[in-house]
């Protein structure tokens, strides 16, 4: 929870990441990660204590006594009342057939006694319709492959019949299989061979992994007094488990579910489940990092004993994927706020991520574009009003401090010049304002509307050269939109070709209804390039070429042109230099820096919303990017923000 105040806000959120500091089960973690455990002497005696009991009743029921009263104990009583029920272990189902098999009948004799009984009512029936047909079906009875099919049908039922095992009866099945091919690489003999054809049999492969997938099981049932469910998993090498845990008092809680993960995909486990033990091993009273620790090493079948959530699940729902386009750089462990640094996932200004679960408003689910084969488990990242609201917070702590020094500052001047600069301090933050992500879809240009592209970049970093050099080159491509002015024409001018001549009166009605992209006064006349100018050019079939101002971008984007926006950074100072030099241009130092400094502010301030960005370093070299960029967008569908597309 986010207050509005700023200390309170410090403290709370840092209260809420050491109480309820999680930690991924099965993600490697480093050792600066680890949660350092209370001290709670108090809770250990009592756990060891619980311990201690559980290992005495499992000792007595190992020794398999029969002179124990059964009500010595709650967990014996219980046992007692109930009928026992317990499943046959097929290994052993030869040895035992004998005894505990007495029901089986042998198909054959079944057979004989059903021709028996036909032969019987054959006798007893009088017309001789009812007896031909009583024939028909004792001839089909007699034949062979009758026989042989009905055997293997009984044989089948009998199989399906038997209760099979809730668990494998190795989690090593795959690791010995593995092994034993290496074995039989080398091996010529006539068994060898075969049984390594077997082994890579990809029917045998493909039982396997369908026996993996319905290894998920859930029971409930009763456990010391308490309701408790009995959760199976399959845990492969390749897939995680998937969830994050957090100790509360003696308690260890299952503290989310990632996507991507087992727990999420068997739908078994759920956010506010107790873990009593994992494969028989207890955990109540281990500190997450034992439980991280412990669940590194298993594999194959988990079996939990759990305490039910007594949180109301919600109902199954499809999860809509949104991506978005990240307004800021991450860092996950600079972030004392995540609630699992493991699982932070990292990324920067610009990135594409496809967020699958915000069923947490604080700390999203997400997958960076591209590289949802590398990660099998989803990221956490900041929810946007999240990272919103912090923002905010700092930008008012940062205001504050300036305003103190202000008016430190503001002391020294007159009373005119006070009243002139205090407006600025006190101006207030609007949530809104601060970039964060902005929501995306996938956006194919088509062959008759192309997208305006718009070139970035400051004084002499060689945007308007790389405009000018496609539209010498590429005049039937490429064309700049008639921009629209207030002076008078001049001879050799016509309307509509070099400006759009206008009144005054007729610019600032249309500067007024939000027209120009861009607009500026030069020697007491008004000069603009409106979106009508760029449509015009966009619906002849060409692509408009734009060199803009940044501050110009916001209008560009909030019309429907669909803009593609490239940025040209300046290479470093040397190279700004020489690249000039032949140009015949000689700037001095100052001039120089100002132009690196320039374009920093720029990506700083509005690299959000740039599409790409090419750094001039040769201007042959530019001119090539810059073409691949631009037919790119006839060939790939690009990212544009959603709200363009409504």
């Amino acid at each position: 929870m986010i207050t509005s105040h700023s200390n309170g806000y410090v403290q709370e959120a840092s209260g809420q990441a050491k109480s309820h500091r999680e930690r991924a089960v099965d993600c490697p973690g480093e050792e600066g990660s680890l949660v350092k455990s209370p001290h709670c002497s108090a809770h250990m005696e009592r756990i060891q204590h619980y311990q201690e009991e559980l290992r005495k009743r499992r000792e007595e029921d190992s020794r398999g006594k029969h002179d124990i009263d059964p009500n010595a104990s709650l967990r014996l009583k219980k046992l007692s009342q109930n009928p026992k029920v317990g499943i046959d272990n097929p290994t052993f189902e030869g040895k035992e057939k004998a005894t505990k098999d007495t029901s089986y009948q042998d198909p054959v004799a079944e057979l004989e006694e059903l021709l028996q009984a036909l032969k019987w009512a054959q006798h007893c029936l009088t017309d001789a319709q009812s007896q031909q047909d009583v024939e028909l079906i004792r001839q089909l009875l007699a034949k062979e492959d009758f026989r042989n099919a009905y055997t293997i049908y009984s044989a089948v039922s009998l199989q399906k019949s038997r209760v099979s095992p809730t668990s494998a009866l190795t989690v090593q099945a795959e690791d010995l299989c593995q092994e034993v091919q290496k074995i039989l690489q080398s091996s010529q003999q006539k068994e060898g061979l075969e049984l390594r054809a077997l082994l890579t049999n990809p029917h045998l492969q493909a039982h396997d992994s369908v026996a993996a997938q319905e290894m998920a099981e859930e029971n409930v049932t009763e456990y010391l007094g308490e309701t408790v469910k009995l959760v199976r998993l399959e845990k492969a090498r390749d897939t995680p488990l998937g969830a994050t845990v957090r100790n509360e008092m003696d308690s260890v809680v299952v503290s989310r579910v990632v996507k991507g993960g087992a727990a999420e995909s068997s739908g078994l486990l759920s956010e506010g489940d107790e873990i009593l033990e994992i494969n028989g091993i207890s955990i109540r009273g281990k500190h997450i990092n034992e439980v991280h620790d412990l669940l590194q090493q298993m594999h194959g079948t988990l079996t939990f004993l759990l305490i039910p959530s007594s949180q109301i699940k919600p109902a199954p729902h499809r999860q809509t994927v949104m991506h978005v386009r990240a307004y800021f750089d991450y860092d996950p462990s600079d972030d004392p706020f995540v609630p699992c640094r493991e699982l932070g996932l990292s990324f920067q200004k610009g990135d594409i991520l496809h967020v699958i679960s915000q069923d947490d408003p604080n700390w999203w689910q997400a997958y960076r574009d591209g590289d949802e084969d590398n990660q099998p488990l989803a990221g956490l990242i900041p929810g946007k009003s999240f990272q919103q609201q912090r923002e905010t917070l700092k930008k008012t702590i940062t205001d504050k401090s300036r305003e103190h020094q202000g008016k430190l500052w503001c002391a020294k001047k007159s009373k005119k010049q006070r009243k002139k600069s205090t407006p600025n301090l006190s101006k207030n933050t609007d949530c809104d304002d601060i970039p964060t992500y902005e929501e995306m879809s996938l956006y194919h240009q088509p062959a008759s509307r192309k997208r305006p592209i718009a070139l970035i970049g400051p004084t002499n970093s060689g945007h308007d050269e790389l405009r000018r050099r496609l539209l010498s080159i590429e005049p039937e491509k490429f064309a700049v939109a008639v921009p629209h002015t207030t002076r008078n024409s001049r001879i050799h001018e016509r309307n509509g070709r070099e400006y759009n001549f206008v009144s005054r009166a007729a610019f600032e009605t249309d500067l007024a209804s939000g027209k120009f992209i861009e607009s500026g006064e030069y020697e007491k006349n008004l000069y603009g390039t409106s979106t009508d100018s760029v449509r015009h050019v966009i619906n002849s079939g060409r692509i408009c070429l734009l060199c803009l101002h940044t501050r110009s971008l916001q209008v560009l984007r909030s019309s429907n042109l669909k803009p593609y926006v490239i940025y040209i950074a300046p290479p470093s100072q040397e190279r700004l230099r020489t690249l000039l030099a032949t140009e015949g241009k000689t700037p001095k130092p100052e001039e120089l820096k100002e132009v690196i400094e320039k374009a920093r502010e720029m990506e700083h301030n509005f690299g959000h919303l740039f599409d790409a960005t090419i750094v001039n370093m040769d201007p042959d070299q530019a001119f090539y990017e810059l073409r691949r960029l631009i037919d790119k967008l006839d060939t790939e569908p690009q990212w544009v923000p959603t709200s363009w597309l409504c």
